[in-house]
Protein backbone atom coordinates (compact mmCIF):
# COMPACT_ATOMS: atom_id res chain seq x y z
CA UNK A 1 0.00 0.00 0.00
CA UNK A 2 1.50 3.42 -0.72
CA UNK A 3 2.12 6.02 2.01
CA UNK A 4 0.30 9.32 1.69
CA UNK A 5 3.02 12.03 1.36
CA UNK A 6 3.72 13.79 4.65
CA UNK A 7 1.63 17.10 4.62
CA UNK A 8 2.84 20.34 5.33
CA UNK A 9 1.20 24.03 5.76
CA UNK A 10 3.22 27.13 4.49
CA UNK A 11 2.02 30.28 6.07
CA UNK A 12 2.66 33.17 4.34
CA UNK A 13 2.95 36.56 5.83
CA UNK A 14 4.94 39.11 4.48
CA UNK A 15 6.60 37.03 1.70
CA UNK A 16 4.12 37.39 -0.80
CA UNK A 17 5.63 35.06 -3.38
CA UNK A 18 6.83 32.10 -4.80
CA UNK A 19 10.34 32.58 -6.58
CA UNK A 20 13.15 32.64 -4.15
CA UNK A 21 11.14 31.82 -1.50
CA UNK A 22 13.65 29.30 0.98
CA UNK A 23 10.10 28.44 3.15
CA UNK A 24 8.61 27.40 0.23
CA UNK A 25 11.35 25.24 -0.68
CA UNK A 26 11.99 23.14 2.59
CA UNK A 27 7.87 23.02 2.82
CA UNK A 28 7.99 21.19 -0.33
CA UNK A 29 10.63 18.69 -0.03
CA UNK A 30 10.25 15.26 -0.92
CA UNK A 31 7.54 15.75 -2.10
CA UNK A 32 5.49 16.88 0.43
CA UNK A 33 1.67 18.05 -0.39
CA UNK A 34 1.71 21.77 0.82
CA UNK A 35 -1.33 23.80 2.24
CA UNK A 36 -1.00 27.79 1.56
CA UNK A 37 -2.55 29.72 4.51
CA UNK A 38 -2.46 33.28 4.82
CA UNK A 39 -4.05 34.87 8.19
CA UNK A 40 -6.61 37.56 8.38
CA UNK A 41 -4.81 38.89 11.51
CA UNK A 42 -7.19 41.96 13.35
CA UNK A 43 -3.88 42.65 15.33
CA UNK A 44 -2.33 43.67 12.27
CA UNK A 45 -5.53 45.05 9.81
CA UNK A 46 -7.03 46.46 12.81
CA UNK A 47 -4.23 49.74 12.51
CA UNK A 48 -3.87 49.97 8.79
CA UNK A 49 -5.74 52.53 6.64
CA UNK A 50 -7.16 51.67 3.43
CA UNK A 51 -4.26 52.20 1.14
CA UNK A 52 -2.40 49.73 2.83
CA UNK A 53 -5.24 46.83 3.01
CA UNK A 54 -6.21 47.67 -0.74
CA UNK A 55 -2.77 46.65 -1.59
CA UNK A 56 -2.42 43.95 0.76
CA UNK A 57 -5.27 42.18 -0.77
CA UNK A 58 -3.99 42.70 -3.98
CA UNK A 59 -1.03 41.15 -3.42
CA UNK A 60 -2.84 38.80 -2.08
CA UNK A 61 -5.29 38.14 -5.12
CA UNK A 62 -1.96 37.77 -7.24
CA UNK A 63 -0.32 35.31 -4.93
CA UNK A 64 -3.60 33.36 -5.02
CA UNK A 65 -3.60 33.40 -8.87
CA UNK A 66 0.10 31.63 -8.84
CA UNK A 67 -1.24 29.18 -6.49
CA UNK A 68 -3.85 28.28 -9.07
CA UNK A 69 -6.88 29.54 -6.31
CA UNK A 70 -5.13 27.00 -3.54
CA UNK A 71 -4.68 30.04 -1.52
CA UNK A 72 -6.49 28.98 2.06
CA UNK A 73 -7.60 32.59 3.87
CA UNK A 74 -8.70 32.14 7.11
CA UNK A 75 -9.23 35.58 9.67
CA UNK A 76 -8.55 35.33 13.27
CA UNK A 77 -5.79 35.24 15.90
CA UNK A 78 -2.99 33.07 14.57
CA UNK A 79 -2.16 31.32 17.76
CA UNK A 80 -5.86 29.54 17.66
CA UNK A 81 -5.98 29.24 13.29
CA UNK A 82 -2.70 27.55 12.75
CA UNK A 83 -2.88 24.91 15.43
CA UNK A 84 -6.49 24.37 14.66
CA UNK A 85 -5.70 24.01 11.39
CA UNK A 86 -2.77 21.82 11.60
CA UNK A 87 -5.31 19.87 14.04
CA UNK A 88 -8.12 19.58 10.93
CA UNK A 89 -5.15 18.32 7.99
CA UNK A 90 -3.28 16.30 10.55
CA UNK A 91 0.05 17.98 9.54
CA UNK A 92 3.37 17.16 10.45
CA UNK A 93 4.32 20.57 10.49
CA UNK A 94 4.19 24.29 9.96
CA UNK A 95 6.95 26.74 7.87
CA UNK A 96 7.55 30.05 8.14
CA UNK A 97 9.74 32.84 6.94
CA UNK A 98 11.07 34.14 10.42
CA UNK A 99 9.25 37.53 11.88
CA UNK A 100 11.68 39.43 13.09
CA UNK A 101 9.73 42.28 14.64
CA UNK A 102 8.73 42.35 18.13
CA UNK A 103 5.07 41.46 17.47
CA UNK A 104 5.91 38.55 15.13
CA UNK A 105 8.26 37.13 17.61
CA UNK A 106 5.42 36.96 20.02
CA UNK A 107 2.89 35.68 17.89
CA UNK A 108 5.41 33.28 16.82
CA UNK A 109 6.50 32.13 20.32
CA UNK A 110 3.13 31.86 21.25
CA UNK A 111 2.14 29.63 17.81
CA UNK A 112 5.17 27.91 18.01
CA UNK A 113 4.08 26.49 21.84
CA UNK A 114 0.94 25.73 21.17
CA UNK A 115 1.51 23.40 17.60
CA UNK A 116 4.48 21.23 20.43
CA UNK A 117 1.63 20.66 22.38
CA UNK A 118 0.13 19.02 19.04
CA UNK A 119 3.48 17.54 17.85
CA UNK A 120 3.39 19.44 14.84
CA UNK A 121 7.22 21.33 14.06
CA UNK A 122 7.48 24.81 13.75
CA UNK A 123 9.79 25.59 11.07
CA UNK A 124 11.21 29.17 10.29
CA UNK A 125 13.07 29.53 7.21
CA UNK A 126 14.55 32.44 5.51
CA UNK A 127 13.69 36.05 6.29
CA UNK A 128 12.72 39.27 4.89
CA UNK A 129 15.95 40.51 4.84
CA UNK A 130 19.01 40.31 2.93
CA UNK A 131 21.03 38.91 6.40
CA UNK A 132 18.86 38.41 9.18
CA UNK A 133 18.84 40.07 12.11
CA UNK A 134 21.24 39.13 14.78
CA UNK A 135 23.80 38.15 12.24
CA UNK A 136 25.80 40.99 12.03
CA UNK A 137 27.92 41.77 15.34
CA UNK A 138 31.32 43.42 16.24
CA UNK A 139 34.38 40.70 17.21
CA UNK A 140 32.71 40.69 20.75
CA UNK A 141 29.94 39.44 19.57
CA UNK A 142 28.07 43.01 20.20
CA UNK A 143 25.79 44.28 17.57
CA UNK A 144 26.35 47.40 15.93
CA UNK A 145 24.69 50.68 17.09
CA UNK A 146 26.26 52.49 13.95
CA UNK A 147 25.10 52.28 9.99
CA UNK A 148 28.73 52.54 8.79
CA UNK A 149 30.77 49.48 10.51
CA UNK A 150 27.36 47.81 10.20
CA UNK A 151 27.38 48.21 6.39
CA UNK A 152 31.11 47.33 6.15
CA UNK A 153 30.65 43.87 7.72
CA UNK A 154 26.98 43.52 6.32
CA UNK A 155 28.45 43.48 3.06
CA UNK A 156 31.36 41.36 4.31
CA UNK A 157 29.26 38.65 5.79
CA UNK A 158 27.10 38.51 2.35
CA UNK A 159 24.16 36.57 1.26
CA UNK A 160 23.43 33.17 -0.69
CA UNK A 161 22.25 33.55 -3.74
CA UNK A 162 18.61 33.22 -4.84
CA UNK A 163 16.99 30.26 -5.40
CA UNK A 164 14.53 29.00 -8.32
CA UNK A 165 10.71 27.92 -7.40
CA UNK A 166 10.47 24.39 -6.88
CA UNK A 167 7.42 22.16 -8.54
CA UNK A 168 5.28 21.65 -5.66
CA UNK A 169 1.55 19.69 -4.88
CA UNK A 170 -1.12 22.24 -3.15
CA UNK A 171 -3.82 21.10 -1.06
CA UNK A 172 -5.38 23.80 -0.57
CA UNK A 173 -8.63 26.12 -1.00
CA UNK A 174 -11.01 23.77 -3.10
CA UNK A 175 -10.28 21.16 -0.73
CA UNK A 176 -9.82 22.67 2.27
CA UNK A 177 -13.04 25.61 3.71
CA UNK A 178 -11.33 28.95 2.78
CA UNK A 179 -12.87 32.50 3.21
CA UNK A 180 -12.45 34.96 0.68
CA UNK A 181 -9.91 37.46 0.33
CA UNK A 182 -12.03 41.12 1.47
CA UNK A 183 -13.60 43.23 -0.98
CA UNK A 184 -10.93 46.26 -1.37
CA UNK A 185 -11.77 49.45 1.03
CA UNK A 186 -12.84 52.79 -0.03
CA UNK A 187 -9.62 54.28 -1.88
CA UNK A 188 -9.30 57.90 -3.02
CA UNK A 189 -5.55 56.62 -3.89
CA UNK A 190 -4.10 55.20 -6.62
CA UNK A 191 -1.33 52.30 -5.54
CA UNK A 192 1.15 50.65 -8.09
CA UNK A 193 0.38 47.58 -9.20
CA UNK A 194 0.55 44.66 -6.83
CA UNK A 195 2.03 41.15 -6.82
CA UNK A 196 5.52 38.86 -8.03
CA UNK A 197 5.41 39.54 -11.18
CA UNK A 198 4.60 43.09 -10.98
CA UNK A 199 7.20 43.62 -8.85
CA UNK A 200 9.81 42.10 -11.25
CA UNK A 201 8.45 44.33 -13.84
CA UNK A 202 8.82 47.46 -11.80
CA UNK A 203 12.74 46.38 -11.47
CA UNK A 204 13.31 45.93 -14.31
CA UNK A 205 11.96 48.61 -15.80
CA UNK A 206 14.25 50.68 -13.11
CA UNK A 207 17.37 48.80 -14.34
CA UNK A 208 16.81 49.83 -17.41
CA UNK A 209 15.78 53.52 -17.20
CA UNK A 210 16.83 54.90 -13.38
CA UNK A 211 19.29 52.72 -11.64
CA UNK A 212 22.65 54.28 -13.31
CA UNK A 213 21.19 57.99 -12.42
CA UNK A 214 19.86 56.33 -8.55
CA UNK A 215 22.83 58.32 -6.74
CA UNK A 216 22.47 61.49 -8.61
CA UNK A 217 18.31 61.63 -9.02
CA UNK A 218 17.01 59.57 -5.78
CA UNK A 219 16.75 62.89 -3.25
CA UNK A 220 14.63 64.98 -6.36
CA UNK A 221 10.97 64.14 -5.80
CA UNK A 222 10.11 65.92 -8.92
CA UNK A 223 11.50 63.13 -10.76
CA UNK A 224 11.34 59.67 -11.02
CA UNK A 225 14.95 58.81 -9.38
CA UNK A 226 13.75 56.14 -6.95
CA UNK A 227 13.16 52.35 -8.06
CA UNK A 228 9.50 52.02 -6.42
CA UNK A 229 10.37 48.88 -5.31
CA UNK A 230 9.88 49.56 -1.63
CA UNK A 231 6.06 47.71 -1.23
CA UNK A 232 7.19 44.65 -2.95
CA UNK A 233 9.89 44.42 -0.58
CA UNK A 234 7.50 45.55 2.35
CA UNK A 235 5.11 42.59 1.43
CA UNK A 236 7.53 40.27 0.08
CA UNK A 237 6.65 39.81 -3.26
CA UNK A 238 10.40 40.53 -3.96
CA UNK A 239 13.66 39.86 -2.10
CA UNK A 240 16.41 42.30 -1.44
CA UNK A 241 18.79 39.62 -2.65
CA UNK A 242 17.06 39.22 -5.95
CA UNK A 243 17.71 42.70 -6.45
CA UNK A 244 21.38 42.79 -5.02
CA UNK A 245 21.92 40.00 -7.35
CA UNK A 246 21.26 42.45 -10.06
CA UNK A 247 23.61 44.98 -8.65
CA UNK A 248 27.35 45.17 -10.16
CA UNK A 249 30.08 44.11 -7.66
CA UNK A 250 32.37 46.81 -9.31
CA UNK A 251 33.37 49.76 -6.71
CA UNK A 252 33.06 52.02 -9.68
CA UNK A 253 29.34 51.93 -9.82
CA UNK A 254 28.14 54.98 -7.69
CA UNK A 255 24.48 54.18 -8.33
CA UNK A 256 24.63 50.46 -7.73
CA UNK A 257 27.14 51.55 -4.13
CA UNK A 258 24.39 53.56 -3.18
CA UNK A 259 21.16 51.38 -4.20
CA UNK A 260 23.00 48.61 -2.46
CA UNK A 261 23.47 50.91 0.99
CA UNK A 262 19.39 51.49 0.67
CA UNK A 263 18.97 47.72 1.48
CA UNK A 264 21.98 47.93 3.76
CA UNK A 265 19.79 50.64 5.94
CA UNK A 266 16.97 48.18 5.49
CA UNK A 267 18.88 45.27 6.95
CA UNK A 268 20.60 47.67 9.60
CA UNK A 269 17.03 49.24 11.10
CA UNK A 270 15.84 45.18 11.26
CA UNK A 271 18.68 44.62 13.02
CA UNK A 272 18.38 47.47 15.93
CA UNK A 273 14.71 46.61 16.05
CA UNK A 274 15.75 43.16 16.97
CA UNK A 275 18.06 44.17 19.46
CA UNK A 276 16.18 46.54 20.90
CA UNK A 277 12.08 45.88 20.78
CA UNK A 278 10.96 48.53 22.63
CA UNK A 279 12.48 50.63 20.08
CA UNK A 280 9.13 50.33 18.01
CA UNK A 281 7.37 52.29 20.85
CA UNK A 282 9.67 54.33 22.70
CA UNK A 283 12.87 56.62 22.24
CA UNK A 284 16.02 54.40 21.27
CA UNK A 285 18.34 56.46 23.53
CA UNK A 286 16.19 56.97 26.92
CA UNK A 287 17.61 60.39 27.85
CA UNK A 288 15.74 62.15 25.16
CA UNK A 289 12.68 61.08 26.58
CA UNK A 290 13.44 64.85 28.88
CA UNK A 291 12.41 66.81 25.67
CA UNK A 292 9.49 68.97 26.59
CA UNK A 293 6.97 67.96 23.56
CA UNK A 294 3.28 69.47 22.98
CA UNK A 295 0.87 66.82 23.39
CA UNK A 296 -2.33 69.10 24.26
CA UNK A 297 -5.81 70.07 22.61
CA UNK A 298 -3.27 72.40 20.19
CA UNK A 299 -0.98 70.17 19.40
CA UNK A 300 -3.53 68.04 17.87
CA UNK A 301 -4.86 70.54 16.05
CA UNK A 302 -1.89 71.53 14.68
CA UNK A 303 -0.83 67.72 13.73
CA UNK A 304 -4.05 67.24 12.24
CA UNK A 305 -3.11 70.09 9.77
CA UNK A 306 0.66 68.62 9.51
CA UNK A 307 -1.56 65.28 8.70
CA UNK A 308 -3.45 67.03 6.06
CA UNK A 309 -1.28 69.26 4.13
CA UNK A 310 -1.81 72.18 5.21
CA UNK A 311 1.16 74.21 7.13
CA UNK A 312 1.66 76.65 4.43
CA UNK A 313 5.25 75.50 4.00
CA UNK A 314 4.58 74.32 0.50
CA UNK A 315 7.11 71.20 0.42
CA UNK A 316 5.76 69.85 3.85
CA UNK A 317 2.30 70.38 2.22
CA UNK A 318 3.08 68.64 -1.09
CA UNK A 319 4.41 65.45 0.87
CA UNK A 320 1.96 65.03 2.72
CA UNK A 321 -0.92 65.62 0.22
CA UNK A 322 0.83 62.59 -1.73
CA UNK A 323 1.14 60.46 0.88
CA UNK A 324 -2.92 60.65 0.89
CA UNK A 325 -2.72 60.17 -2.82
CA UNK A 326 -0.69 57.21 -3.30
CA UNK A 327 0.09 55.92 -0.12
CA UNK A 328 3.44 56.27 -0.64
CA UNK A 329 6.05 59.61 -0.17
CA UNK A 330 9.59 60.69 -1.53
CA UNK A 331 11.99 59.20 1.28
CA UNK A 332 13.77 62.60 1.05
CA UNK A 333 10.42 64.69 1.02
CA UNK A 334 9.75 61.87 4.51
CA UNK A 335 12.82 63.35 6.19
CA UNK A 336 11.52 67.41 5.62
CA UNK A 337 7.72 66.25 7.33
CA UNK A 338 9.38 64.33 9.69
CA UNK A 339 11.35 66.98 11.09
CA UNK A 340 9.16 69.69 10.71
CA UNK A 341 6.73 67.68 12.92
CA UNK A 342 8.94 67.23 15.59
CA UNK A 343 11.03 70.23 15.48
CA UNK A 344 8.48 72.90 14.16
CA UNK A 345 5.63 71.66 15.70
CA UNK A 346 7.35 70.16 18.74
CA UNK A 347 5.21 66.69 18.52
CA UNK A 348 5.87 63.49 19.55
CA UNK A 349 7.20 61.19 16.82
CA UNK A 350 5.30 58.51 17.50
CA UNK A 351 2.78 60.50 16.11
CA UNK A 352 4.20 61.37 12.87
CA UNK A 353 5.57 57.39 12.89
CA UNK A 354 1.63 56.14 13.26
CA UNK A 355 0.26 58.05 10.80
CA UNK A 356 2.70 56.90 8.46
CA UNK A 357 2.18 53.32 9.37
CA UNK A 358 -1.25 53.94 8.78
CA UNK A 359 -1.20 55.32 5.13
CA UNK A 360 2.17 53.91 3.82
CA UNK A 361 1.86 50.75 1.29
CA UNK A 362 5.12 49.93 2.25
CA UNK A 363 5.29 50.82 6.02
CA UNK A 364 8.01 48.62 7.25
CA UNK A 365 7.65 48.79 11.06
CA UNK A 366 11.87 48.89 11.48
CA UNK A 367 12.44 51.06 8.78
CA UNK A 368 9.57 53.75 9.48
CA UNK A 369 10.14 53.77 13.78
CA UNK A 370 13.95 54.27 13.28
CA UNK A 371 13.32 56.58 10.26
CA UNK A 372 11.54 58.52 12.91
CA UNK A 373 13.64 58.50 15.41
CA UNK A 374 16.78 59.31 13.20
CA UNK A 375 15.25 62.87 12.14
CA UNK A 376 14.07 63.06 16.08
CA UNK A 377 17.46 62.41 17.17
CA UNK A 378 16.24 59.98 19.32
CA UNK A 379 17.45 57.01 17.70
CA UNK A 380 20.71 55.51 16.38
CA UNK A 381 22.93 58.65 15.77
CA UNK A 382 24.87 59.73 18.59
CA UNK A 383 24.32 63.59 18.54
CA UNK A 384 21.69 64.68 16.02
CA UNK A 385 19.72 67.07 17.93
CA UNK A 386 20.85 70.45 15.73
CA UNK A 387 19.98 69.30 12.46
CA UNK A 388 16.97 71.15 11.65
CA UNK A 389 15.32 70.97 8.28
CA UNK A 390 14.38 74.26 6.90
CA UNK A 391 11.87 73.35 4.52
CA UNK A 392 12.21 76.07 2.02
CA UNK A 393 15.60 75.69 1.94
CA UNK A 394 15.20 72.15 1.48
CA UNK A 395 12.85 72.84 -1.27
CA UNK A 396 14.77 75.23 -3.00
CA UNK A 397 18.04 72.71 -2.83
CA UNK A 398 15.60 69.16 -4.10
CA UNK A 399 12.92 70.68 -6.32
CA UNK A 400 14.35 74.01 -7.31
CA UNK A 401 11.41 74.39 -10.71
CA UNK A 402 8.93 73.42 -7.53
CA UNK A 403 7.46 71.56 -10.47
CA UNK A 404 6.79 68.86 -6.91
CA UNK A 405 5.07 71.23 -5.15
CA UNK A 406 2.65 72.29 -8.49
CA UNK A 407 1.72 68.77 -8.77
CA UNK A 408 0.88 68.44 -4.86
CA UNK A 409 -0.34 71.85 -4.34
CA UNK A 410 -1.97 72.91 -6.91
CA UNK A 411 -3.16 76.55 -5.51
CA UNK A 412 0.72 77.02 -5.92
CA UNK A 413 0.71 76.27 -9.39
CA UNK A 414 1.00 79.59 -11.06
CA UNK A 415 3.94 81.00 -8.32
CA UNK A 416 6.97 80.76 -10.06
CA UNK A 417 10.34 79.08 -9.21
CA UNK A 418 12.17 80.35 -6.74
CA UNK A 419 9.05 82.06 -5.03
CA UNK A 420 7.34 78.64 -4.71
CA UNK A 421 9.56 77.62 -1.96
CA UNK A 422 7.94 80.18 0.48
CA UNK A 423 5.56 82.41 -1.34
CA UNK A 424 4.60 83.98 1.78
CA UNK A 425 7.87 86.06 1.52
CA UNK A 426 7.35 86.48 -2.05
CA UNK A 427 6.93 90.32 -3.47
CA UNK A 428 3.60 89.09 -5.05
CA UNK A 429 2.51 87.35 -1.37
CA UNK A 430 -0.03 83.90 -1.53
CA UNK A 431 -2.21 83.32 -4.16
CA UNK A 432 -5.86 83.24 -3.57
CA UNK A 433 -6.96 79.98 -1.68
CA UNK A 434 -3.25 78.88 -0.39
CA UNK A 435 -2.44 78.01 2.77
CA UNK A 436 -0.25 80.76 5.13
CA UNK A 437 2.22 79.52 7.24
CA UNK A 438 1.43 77.99 10.22
CA UNK A 439 4.18 79.08 12.20
CA UNK A 440 7.75 80.91 11.91
CA UNK A 441 10.51 78.06 11.07
CA UNK A 442 13.50 80.56 12.09
CA UNK A 443 11.37 80.77 16.01
CA UNK A 444 10.71 77.16 16.02
CA UNK A 445 13.87 76.00 15.32
CA UNK A 446 15.66 78.26 18.04
CA UNK A 447 12.81 76.78 20.42
CA UNK A 448 13.63 73.37 19.21
CA UNK A 449 17.39 73.69 20.07
CA UNK A 450 16.86 74.93 23.57
CA UNK A 451 14.48 72.39 23.79
CA UNK A 452 17.03 69.45 22.84
CA UNK A 453 19.49 71.61 25.03
CA UNK A 454 17.40 71.17 28.07
CA UNK A 455 16.93 68.10 27.84
CA UNK A 456 20.94 67.13 27.51
CA UNK A 457 21.87 69.56 30.50
CA UNK A 458 23.75 71.55 27.95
Amino acid sequence: MEMMPSRTILWFRRDLRLCDNPALLHAARDGRTVTPVFVLDPTLIAPSGAPRLAFMYRALRSLNESLDGHLVVRSGDPVSIIPELSAELMASEVVVSRDYAPYGRRRDGAVGNRLGELGVDFVGKGSPYAVPPGTVVKSDGMPYSVFTPFSKRWRQIGWADPVEPTDVAWFGAGDIPSEPIPDEPALSCSLPEAGERAAHARWEAFIERGLETYDTLRNEPAVPGTSGMSPYLRWGQVHPRQLLADLDDLDDSPAHSVFRQEIAWRDFYADVLFHHPDSARHSLQSKMDKIVLDTGAAAHRRFDQWAIGRTGYPIVDAGMRQLLATGWMHNRVRMIVASFLVKDLHLPWQWGARHFMRHLVDGDIASNQHGWQWTAGTGTDAAPYFRIFNPASQSLRFDPSGDYIRRWVPELEHVPAPDIHAPASSRAGLPLGAQAPMLDHGVERVEALRRYRDAMGR
